[in-house]
């Protein structure tokens, strides 16, 4: 709001005399005051609030409702930035193929990293660019495969600007295996030559001093029987599983950025088609997703390493965490709904169901539920406008408690608040 006042005193140089400039000064002093209890000026010189951070998770290889095809969460994740000031989630959310969406205060986080960050071990800090993104190619992906993967890099490098500048094939074929956990229902796997994969890293890390690492393994065709019920939007991801796999154990080892992306065969046409999971079926690639986010992933400081957290985002940092209503059991959730200092607030989204079991109240675990993610967004703006979001719904207020148990307003006190 910006209001000009005009103040006008016919004859007033005759009755202030030598005075004039005196008034006028202390008329505008008076005005700049008023204008600042009015909120017109900039934001930036009133605005005292820190910075409002979310974490948005969608596990992934769990058959989730949303999030557990192509990029289908993406949406989610972009309405929730408009939202907040800073937004912390996973590749699982962000990657979607050939499709990305640049959110610049939006921070991509590898599980691993995502899990250590909740329980205090490490920090994330931001960066503008990361220097070097070096790319690590599975020996077993045929020639012809890898150099169109090799070609998409280039082409990320020429019309994007990403800082790729190197690549490195393993010594061995890695063998990527993938299967369905019959106790969980998700996706899982394992790589039968680990140790190539990480004298690959150690090369590019220690040799060509990348600090974020993109890998291409070579995934074995599914029958396309089998990935029927995905290409339908049913079911869950065969493939999600021994992704997080493989960046995990790249994380865990060298504590730098990493997102996994699988060589296939492309499928043959369908003409009946999910959009959720579309965006796997416009090119062979998913690397471009995967190299974009890691250009500008945050780096992990482990708070033990002796490193400086000035400037760097910490667990104690995060306003409130969004999660599919029955996959709370993850090592990050628990660590953030049962932290000792420091409790975000948890929102669970029970339009968003896994094939996991693991609800707020089967953990204990105190949440705000949520129908939809539409639902979700309003709870995160009224929290991040200091409001109780309960004040918001009908009766959603009641009589405030006391620690004695009296009578209070006609009722009966609680003995806790």
């Amino acid at each position: 709001m910006s209001i000009h006042l005009c103040v006008s005193f016919p004859g007033h140089e005759r009755v202030l005399g030598g005075r004039r400039h005196s008034f006028l000064e202390k008329t505008s002093a008076s005005l700049n005051q008023w204008r600042i209890s009015c909120g017109s000026f900039p934001s930036s010189i009133t605005n005292f609030r820190r910075p409002y951070t979310s974490v948005m998770v969608v596990p992934t290889g769990v058959g989730a409702s949303i999030g557990g095809f192509a990029g289908d969460a993406l949406p989610v994740a972009r309405t929730i930035a408009s939202v907040v000031d800073c937004l912390i989630s996973h590749p699982n959310v962000l990657n979607a193929a050939m499709l990305y969406w640049p959110l610049p205060n939006v921070l991509y986080v590898e599980g691993h990293a995502l899990d250590r960050f909740a329980q205090g071990s490490w920090a994330l800090q931001p960066v503008h660019r990361n220097k070097q993104v070096g790319l690590v190619l599975d020996a077993g992906i045929e020639e012809e495969l890898r150099i169109r993967h090799l070609q998409v890099a280039d082409a990320t490098r020429a019309s994007l600007g990403l800082p790729v500048v190197e690549y490195i094939v393993t010594d061995t074929p890695l063998q990527v295996e993938k299967w369905v956990d019959p106790r969980s229902g998700q996706s899982t796997g394992r790589i039968q030559h680990p140790d190539s994969l990480l004298r690959a890293v150690h090369t590019l890390v220690n040799h060509s001093q990348v600090n974020a690492i993109a890998v291409l393994g070579r995934f074995p065709d599914d029958d396309v029987e089998e990935m029927e019920d995905y290409r339908q939007g049913k079911g869950i991801d065969l493939l999600a599983g021994v992704e997080a796999v493989i960046s995990h154990l790249i994380v865990k080892e060298f504590q730098i950025p990493c997102a996994h992306a699988p060589a296939l065969s492309p499928l043959p046409l369908t003409l009946s088609l999910c959009p959720r999971s579309a965006a796997e079926e416009i090119g062979y690639t998913f690397l471009p997703c995967v190299l974009a986010g890691l250009s500008n992933a945050p780096q992990y400081v482990a708070k033990d390493s002796g490193t400086s957290n000035q400037g760097c985002i910490l667990a104690s940092d995060v306003d409130s965490v969004v999660i599919p209503i029955d996959a709370c059991g993850g090592e990050g959730i628990l660590a953030f709904a049962r932290g000792l200092r420091h409790k975000p607030l948890i929102i669970a989204v029970e339009e968003n169901q896994t094939v996991l079991d693991d609800t707020p109240d089967k953990l204990g675990i105190k949440a705000v539920k949520a129908s939809n993610y539409w639902e979700a967004v309003g709870i995160i703006a009224a929290h991040k406008a200091g409001v109780d979001p309960n004040s918001l719904r009908r009766n959603g207020i009641n009589n405030i408690r006391s620690f004695s148990a009296s009578h209070c307003n006609g009722y009966i006190a609680s003995n806790s608040v």
